[in-house]
């Protein structure tokens, strides 16, 4: 019988994002791990996160006992799928690999059925959340780390990663909300993201 992991698929815009999808991996192995989880975080190599604007994905593991496949480096069928950047559903079958029941979390202004309308497969879905993450975390400054005049954040979730996690905790039950909020520097964002996700159920 194969080990039962929950793979988790962060998509995100390269050097605009690259250090925020990072920072929502680790949100998410933090709370999980917090709650007794084993947990994996990491980005895909193959991706190219010093190139502006191109779609890349970060990934998460999270099991009830230690990971067997720690060194596959690409999550192949991911339960749950984050997009910090909502135009990143148009033209890109973000759900790949995705078993039926699924759920994805987008930061957006838009509804949930505006972001349904561009999925094609989206009957692998169970449900779908849209939180303004964005617009929660306003008061935080883009992240350039590793490019020209970048500044390094040292402290985990203090962007958009906070209320995007948040969000993320209202359909996966592998972490906590309070042991999201724990582990986020901007803590009343990742309660905010929580308390304003518009949840829908398909």
């Amino acid at each position: 019988m194969s080990q039962e992991v929950y793979e988790v698929t962060i998509w995100a815009r390269g050097v605009f994002q690259d250090m925020e999808g990072r920072h929502a991996t680790l949100l998410m192995a933090n709370a999980a791990d917090l709650g007794g989880k084993f947990v994996q975080a990491w980005d895909d190599y193959a991706d190219l996160p010093d190139r502006v604007g191109v779609p890349l994905r970060k990934y998460v593991r999270l099991a009830d006992e230690e990971i067997e496949m720690r060194f596959v480096y690409v999550n192949n069928n991911p339960s749950l799928v984050v997009l910090m950047d909502d135009t990143i559903v148009k033209g890109m079958n973000i759900l790949r690999g995705m078993p039926q029941g699924g759920s994805l979390v987008v930061n957006t202004k838009r509804t949930p059925d505006e972001i349904l309308a561009f999925i094609p497969n989206k009957e692998l879905l169970a449900n779908i959340v849209c939180v303004d993450a964005s617009g929660l975390a306003a008061d935080t400054a883009i992240d350039f780390m590793g490019s020209e005049g970048g500044v390094e954040v040292a402290a985990v979730g203090a962007g958009i990663s906070a209320p995007l996690v948040g969000a993320a905790a209202k359909v996966c039950d592998r972490f906590t909300i309070e042991n999201v909020v724990k582990v986020a520097s901007n803590k009343s964002a990742a309660q905010a993201g929580f308390d304003a996700a518009q949840v829908k159920a398909l």
